[in-house]
């Protein structure tokens, strides 16, 4: 079945699983690592958690040399969803407010509804004391510590419901800062005529990027979709500082976080994001200072108070003070926080992200520790600092067996010493400290006090691993196979096609390639995908302005297989232009063995891959690669799914201006494409569901 599904050879597949269960034993571990190959899908999510099952079964969880690791896009990825740019995350994955959480007992009552074991039980501290943080002496008892300050969701805010929402005049104004949607995010050009239709745009980056000159130099200035003359947008563009301009930490994939020391100072008018975002709420609070206007309130009650270094009002902030914030105080004594066992839900704690306390523990920046290797012990806790606690290996008690003894002498990392009658061992123990291996917990109690000895999972309600998973995430508790909403060949599992839960905008600036059961799909035969190159980076805002990286990738270039080629007549090295139902790409042909075609229920399934990283600014340039991908996103996070749709791939150059457009209505014709086409997210019952019908 995986060989008719997925078209990978079976001796191949049972070679990969041979490798992984072999290796997975007492002696012997294996990590799972992703990256944006398995998250940017509308099954995202559910791909992700076969992993984490697969691992789970196979004993790879909480042990060292096991785990399941993403493998980041950016030095801090990590770090900017701990302490989220989500819309619907607070720091430290808490869950923002919407608008049935009338008070702050509903939301604290709603994030203990699964259950009411272990350390999640406690979110009333981490709530409150983030509150704190944000608020200081305004958040009180009385007024449930700020609780009704913070913004409420309604329904979708992510990102490309935003760009729509500016094509649709809901939105004026938008801030970007470090990144480039008009090239980086799926469906180009709806984000540059969303960008279109603004009052104002702000730009933070390091070069002029194509979200900054989108009026300007965009393929929608050739076919006269935006008029540079008649573009209502005013942009404003703010050099940024680069990492070597400032300081403060990054955090990895494995949770730690690494502090770094400004090297050079800035020049001109750079600046980081900290100044800019600090001085910017501090006009914006002086502005509202004499405002009677109850929306006003939130901002006007900010403990917008940090440390700067330097004189006059526009001092560099200090990251220094902000890390000492997120670790948090006890606002009774006005120390530092060990972490984050001691934050109360009384008020007389603050902490900017409750996972991150104590990385300033006993005043000690701890993610600025570079003990080397050869000085310390096998898990190098002395470098940097990792969440929580320090603690290298989550779930860690996972290491030992109900007992409290190793699964494994080589591999042992806590155990149970029963003459200290505490956990002990390589790493700190992801577990309360002195609750022995036979503890039961008594009946009635919660939080943590309810974790039993052989708990091991401390933030699950349950303190067990979760196989089947009754609630958290929208498609369902157990994962299964769905095609992706734009696919060549049916369902073979199911009379489902695609995930009846992703999110689809039925619009006519985002139409949809035809899938089975739809007809049409034969004009787009061929799988497509996109990638990065080692030279460039993401968006090609950094790297397509260095002169040495531009020279070792010039170009933008199409794989394909010779196969593919004969079939459609590519020379290698000539030009051909890949076609969705959204757009058209030109870029340079190369013919290669190692993208070989699939088979798939019987059927030969030619793939096709570019690199997303070209723009129309730089030394080198190129079409938008993402241009040819529509918007459909996974429901739980709302992530795009940017790789995999349909495609064709013509010879020759692609048609330029006004002819474009006329290849699109063609191929939208002969293909059957409308504003319906997609939508019918459950197989079915074939009910579109479109901006007009939801």
């Amino acid at each position: 079945m995986v060989e008719r599904v997925c078209g990978t050879p079976r001796e191949q597949f049972l070679d990969v699983c041979r490798a992984w269960t072999t290796n997975s034993t007492r002696e012997r571990t294996t990590a799972l690592v992703y990256s944006v190959g398995w998250t940017q899908h509308s099954v995202g999510a559910q791909y992700i958690r076969t992993g984490a099952i697969l691992q789970l079964l196979l004993g790879n969880v909480g042990r060292p040399g096991g785990g399941v690791f993403a493998l980041r896009g950016h030095a801090s990825i990590q770090g900017s969803t701990d302490i989220p740019t989500l819309f619907n995350l607070l720091p430290g994955y808490l869950a923002m407010p919407n608008v049935e959480h009338t008070d702050i007992d509903a939301w604290v009552d709603d994030q203990r509804s699964a259950g009411h074991k272990g350390y999640g039980y406690d979110v009333d501290a981490y709530l409150v004391s983030l509150l704190k943080e944000y608020f200081g002496d305004a958040a009180t008892p009385d007024n449930g510590f700020g609780f009704d300050w913070l913004p409420r969701i309604d329904g979708d805010h992510g990102t490309y419901r935003t760009v729509m929402d500016m094509i649709d005049g809901k939105v004026f104004g938008y801030v970007v800062l470090g990144q480039n949607p008009a090239v980086g995010s799926a469906h180009g050009k709806l984000q540059r005529l969303g960008l279109a239709n603004l009052d104002w745009l702000v730009v933070r980056d390091l070069n002029e990027i194509e979200t900054a000159t989108f009026w300007k130099d965009s393929p929608e200035i050739e076919t006269g979709e935006i008029v540079p003359e008649q573009c209502r947008t005013e942009v404003f563009l703010m050099p940024a500082a680069s990492h070597v301009e400032k300081e403060g930490t990054f955090t990895q994939t494995q949770r730690m976080l690494q502090w770094r020391t400004k090297a050079v100072e800035p020049t001109g008018d750079r600046r980081s994001e900290l100044w800019f975002a600090h001085h910017l709420g501090r006009l914006v609070r002086e502005r509202l200072a004499a405002s009677t206007e109850p929306r006003d309130v939130p901002v006007q009650r900010l403990a917008w108070d940090h440390a700067t270094e330097g004189d006059g009002p526009w001092a560099e902030p200090s990251a220094d003070d902000v890390l000492r914030r997120i670790n948090g105080y006890d606002l009774t004594t006005g120390e530092l926080l060990p972490g984050y066992l001691g934050l109360k839900a009384d008020g007389s704690t603050s902490s900017g992200c409750w996972i991150y306390s104590g990385v300033y523990a006993d005043g000690v920046n701890r993610s600025a520790r570079r003990t080397p290797h050869t000085e310390q012990g096998p898990y190098d806790a002395e470098w940097g600092w990792t969440w929580p606690m320090n603690r290298r290996v989550l779930y860690n008690r996972a290491s030992a067996d109900p007992q409290g003894r190793p699964w494994s002498e080589r591999k042992k990392l806590v155990w149970w010493d029963a003459d200290a009658g505490e956990w002990t061992g390589h790493d700190v123990p992801d577990f309360p400290a002195r609750l022995p291996p036979g503890h039961v917990a008594p009946q009635g109690s919660t939080g943590p006090e309810a974790l039993c000895g052989d708990d091991p999972f401390i933030m699950q309600p349950d303190g067990k691993a979760w196989l089947f998973a009754p609630h958290g995430l929208l498609d369902g508790p157990l994962p299964t196979h769905y095609e992706p909403h734009e696919s060549p060949v049916r369902n073979p599992l199911y009379g489902q096609q695609s995930n009846p839960t992703r999110k689809v905008y039925g619009r006519p600036d985002n139409p949809s390639n035809p899938s089975p059961p739809e007809r049409g799909g034969e004009v787009f035969p061929y799988v497509l995908t996109a990638a990065r190159l080692t030279e460039h980076h993401t968006a090609g805002g950094m790297s397509r302005q260095l002169p040495y990286l531009a020279e070792l990738q010039p170009a933008l270039f199409v794989e394909v297989s010779p196969e593919l080629a004969r079939e459609r007549g590519l020379a290698h090295l000539g030009d051909a232009h890949v076609v969705t139902s959204r757009t058209a790409v030109q870029a340079r042909v190369v013919v290669t063995d190692r993208l070989a075609p699939l088979r798939i229920e019987g059927r030969v399934i030619h793939q096709v891959w570019l690199p997303y990283h070209f723009g129309h600014t730089g030394l080198v340039s190129g079409d938008v690669v993402n241009d040819l991908f529509g918007v459909v996103e996974d429901s739980n996070v709302f992530i795009q799914e940017s790789k995999v749709t349909t495609c064709d791939v013509r010879p020759g150059p692609r048609p330029r201006g006004q002819e474009l457009l006329a290849l699109m209505e063609r191929v939208r014709a002969e293909a059957g494409v409308t504003v319906e086409t997609g939508t019918r997210i459950a197989t079915s019952h074939g009910v579109p569901h479109t901006e007009e019908s939801p």
